[in-house]
């Protein structure tokens, strides 16, 4: 049996990875020139895989480039995201768990680190920092790369995932701080921080008031461009013997309005449902599959809404846009303007709604395409 050459549910790569031709080169750009870059775009939009392969390309052209990669989204305290950092980047500029631990000595001699390996010392690695030390030490543990990079003659590049998770620690306020003012100074060493809260990533990098304003450039992800994903599957159906027509391969991107997460998993629907050719009834059914199968989570999603924040959903749903007008709040029953206001920053804090110049969109495609069946249309 064939493998699918679809992937969703984890990182795109090699020939899974869809196009991002500029933007991979902006990034490989940016960061190899000391350019530190902040990538913003909603889940499931393939950042973290643009990160990936772009860094994977440097490395390959760039025989001086050490990446380090840190997904900060489960990290709960300011002395685990320290230790992480140490840990990770550690592991980035050792090629063996030898100078991993000659390394950590050097380097982090001051910390008293203590250093555990595992049954494979290649991927069961860990280095122990005491509280009191760490606290003791923070901005050389901020240090690290520079120090690192200096000393081996060699380019950093610091990737750190879902960023804005690090906005819900205790004492973000000082760590914030702190980072900015060490950072700043890194000659040698880059930085690319990206996350999917948009509000949230922007709160930090774009206003006055924050540590992180102006820290380098803002780069806002967009969708991958309809030709190059009809293409995509296109070539994917061709290389695994089956057939699909440029109207059926642009009906799958239609359908979930070329949302990353979706095409690849509407396609591997289609591409595991066609025997030798696709049709118009197998996406149909194929979109349906998926829908029915996010089902409960949609119902959970509106039942935990209160009955004004589903309203403002039905407003939008049918193209509402002046929604603090009189007309519109009393059609809908949306309560007062500061009940908009305040239900407008909690769907968009659910990740139920994102806002551009032209108005507020649902990010979940699906969830769209449900929730009008469901409410608008039904």
């Amino acid at each position: 049996m064939l493998d699918s050459p679809f992937q969703y549910g984890k990182l795109a790569a090699g020939s899974t990875f869809v196009n991002r031709v500029r933007e991979k080169q902006e990034l490989k750009s940016n960061l190899y020139s000391g350019i530190n870059t902040m990538l913003i775009s909603p889940r499931r939009w393939g950042k973290s895989s643009l990160v990936k392969e772009a860094m994977k390309e440097l490395v390959e052209e760039r025989p001086d480039v050490r990446v380090c990669f840190l997904d900060v989204f489960t990290v709960r305290s300011e002395e685990e995201f320290y230790q992480l950092f140490a840990k990770e980047v550690i592991k980035a500029t050792s090629n063996s768990w030898e100078t991993w631990i000659s390394n950590a000595t050097e380097f982090l001699k001051t910390l008293s680190p203590k250093i555990s390996i595992g049954v494979d010392p290649m991927t069961d690695f860990s280095i122990g920092l005491e509280y009191h030390r760490v606290k003791e030490n923070e901005r050389e543990l901020l240090e690290l790369p520079e120090k690192i990079a200096c000393s081996k003659g060699i380019k950093i590049i610091v990737c750190i995932d879902e960023f804005q998770s690090l906005a819900g620690l205790k004492n973000y306020g000082h760590l914030e701080g702190e980072m900015r003012s060490v950072w700043q100074h890194h000659q040698k060493v880059s930085y690319c921080l990206y996350g999917s809260k948009r509000h949230m990533m922007i709160e930090i990098f774009n206003s006055s008031s924050k540590p992180f304003y102006r820290f380098g450039q803002l780069m806002f992800l967009r969708k991958i461009d309809e030709t190059e994903w009809i293409k995509f599957i296109m070539n994917s159906f061709q290389r695994t013997g089956k057939e699909i027509s440029t109207e059926d391969a642009g009906l799958i991107v239609e359908k979930v309005k070329s949302h990353s997460w979706y095409v690849q998993q509407l396609s591997h629907f289609v591409w595991s449902a066609t025997r030798k050719a696709v049709t118009v009834e197998i996406v149909d059914k194929a979109f349906s599959q998926i829908v029915n199968t996010n089902l409960p989570l949609y119902v959970a999603e509106c039942e935990a809404l209160s009955i004004t924040q589903l309203n403002l959903l039905i407003a939008i749903a049918k193209g509402e846009s002046i929604l603090t007008g009189a007309t519109t709040m009393s059609k809908y029953k949306l309560g007062t303007p500061q009940n908009v206001s305040k239900n407008k920053i909690v769907l968009e804090q659910k990740d139920i709604l994102d806002k551009t110049v032209e108005g507020f969109y649902f990010l979940d495609p699906v969830f769209e395409f449900w929730f009008k069946s469901e409410y608008v249309d039904g």
